[in-house]
């Protein structure tokens, strides 16, 4: 596996760091869009701080990531519950 050293700029600094060839794209992604959530935010709510900007942006992540685990729990508990079905009628059926 071979390793890349790039840059990644979030809000006014640019952090290097070594990453996986395999994981540059999602890396760079997501820089990319915590730049869009930080203009957002700035924009948004006209704060210039950077400080309260990344922790706005960091409590928004953390609140989507949940709710996306809470939704995946959800989804996940369907298909059981169906899966579980199934192979009743299944053995019913046998």
């Amino acid at each position: 596996m071979a390793e890349l050293s790039i840059k990644i700029k979030i809000g006014n600094r640019e952090y290097p760091m070594r990453v996986k060839a395999e994981d540059e794209e999602r890396i760079r992604k997501a820089g990319k869009l915590l730049n869009e959530k930080i203009k957002n935010y700035q924009s948004q709510f006209e704060i210039d701080d950077s400080q309260d900007l990344l922790a706005m942006v960091a409590f928004d992540c953390w609140v989507e990531k949940l709710k996306s685990e809470e939704s995946s729990k959800i989804s996940d508990d369907f298909s059981l519950r169906e899966i579980t079905k199934l192979n009743q009628l299944i053995a019913n059926s046998i």
